[in-house]
């Protein structure tokens, strides 16, 4: 395989993402070009497009003096292979020449490309030799202008500059294990740290080469997303309703309580994914798979505690899904609170007298954690049940005032950003 082939691919991943609006991995689904690859072609076309949604922001920036007019007026061929070209010079240390070359070479897949290679040509060669307005840019500048501003808005200078110096980063895997039993022979063997409340860290790689994955011991799940299911305070037996719960982590997590487990989520398809995670894992007895709207879902009883992992913007995720900063716009995430705030009222109503509720959302903005909370508190029976130092261990210093945890990657380990609120029906 040609090594154009790799930089086709990378910016086909690219024009799907940030053209059609998918996520990288629907983009790798999805293409042609890239699925056409194997061993190390494929892992290079996707380091490629992986660096260049990292910092693409800050790519833009250190291309712009090279160019006459912004660079979103070229087109989606030409743009891409651009940025994966300033991608591979100035993050992945590729070789100026194979960069010039190979990435010129590849825009001969498009016919809209072909006449560019000349333009191609002349900004790579200067690209290449200077990167001064890429080292110049904002730590920041990873993500779009409005979205700088919102994060800067919830978090602060220095909590928005960590959640961008952590994006420029290929994440680690962490694993929640079925058996905490098992867990500290298990880290042993596969070489893993212990983080937050309990989960294992290994290298980022192929998730099914780790021992462990086929006999279902453990599944991947973020540390700060491990920890909402351990504030519900469940007994084996007790019952709960895991409201939005595809993937299935926090579904697998409370079956492994011993819990009778309701898995309730709109998406069939989605769906699917939670039944095929079970299986594997071997949960699947203690779970009832429901495909409803949590909004209007009326299951004829009510549970002793309810989780729900709200629908939301997911800008504490964008470590393992910096796209998401491109493909979602100001409109998009809009809509959010709103829908958090009915799905929030909605689980009010399913949970017993004295039941508690776990809110959590994977994103750090104000408006969909602590401001839907306080707006629910107004118009329900709900009251804070606020999570102490002890239960959030190495994650107290993201507590709250109010006692909710914002998991902000400020401290010893990198991780998600959460919110997550404790609530507690009235008796």
């Amino acid at each position: 395989m040609s090594a154009s082939k790799s930089r086709q691919a990378a910016a086909d991943l690219l024009i799907e993402t940030l053209d059609n609006r998918r996520t990288l991995d629907e983009a790798m689904e999805l293409s042609e070009t890239y699925g056409a690859l194997t061993g190390p072609d494929r892992g290079f076309a996707r380091a490629m497009a992986s660096a260049a949604l990292r910092q693409l922001g800050r790519i833009d920036k250190g291309l712009a003096p090279f160019l006459n007019r912004p660079i979103e007026t070229a087109v989606p061929p030409a743009r891409a292979l651009l940025r994966i070209g300033a991608a591979q010079s100035w993050i992945l240390d590729t070789p100026a020449h194979a960069v010039v070359s190979e990435t010129v070479n590849a825009a001969k897949h498009w016919a809209r490309a072909r006449s560019a290679s000349g333009f191609l040509n002349a900004v790579l060669r200067k690209a290449v030799n200077d990167r001064t307005a890429f080292d110049a840019a904002p730590v920041t500048s990873v993500w779009p202008d409005w979205l700088t501003v919102e994060l800067m808005t919830s978090l602060g200078v220095e909590g928005a500059s960590a959640l961008a110096r952590l994006q420029m980063e290929e994440p680690d895997l962490d694993l929640t294990v079925r058996d905490e039993g098992f867990a500290e022979d298990l880290a042993k063997r596969i070489g893993a740290k212990r983080v937050g409340l309990g989960s294992l860290r290994v290298a980022s790689g192929d998730v099914a080469g780790v021992e462990g994955y086929r006999a279902g011991d453990w599944w991947v799940q973020d540390a700060a997303a491990a920890i909402p299911a351990q504030l519900l305070g469940i007994e084996p037996g007790q019952t709960v309703f895991d409201l939005c719960a595809a993937p299935g982590g926090k579904t697998m997590q409370i079956a492994a309580m011993g819990a009778k487990t309701v898995a309730v989520d709109r998406s069939k398809t989605r769906l699917q994914r939670v039944e095929e995670n079970l299986e594997r894992t071997g949960l699947q007895d203690g779970v009832e798979i429901v495909a409803a709207n949590a909004e209007t879902w009326s299951p004829g009883e009510q549970a002793d505690a309810v989780l729900l992992d709200a629908p939301c913007s997911a800008f504490g995720t964008l470590r393992r899904h910096p796209e998401g900063a491109w493909i979602k716009g100001p409109d998009d995430i809009a809509r959010f609170p709103e829908v958090q705030l009915r799905l929030l009222k909605a689980a009010a109503g399913l949970v017993k007298p004295g039941g508690t509720i776990v809110y959590c959302v994977c994103t750090p903005l104000k408006r969909e954690g602590a401001d839907v909370v306080a707006a629910a508190l107004k118009d329900t029976e709900l009251e804070r049940a606020p999570i102490s130092a002890e239960e959030a261990g190495p994650f107290a210093s993201a507590l709250t005032g109010a006692g909710d945890l914002l998991t902000l990657p400020l401290g010893d380990f990198a991780h998600d950003a959460f919110f997550i609120s404790r609530l507690r029906r009235k008796a």
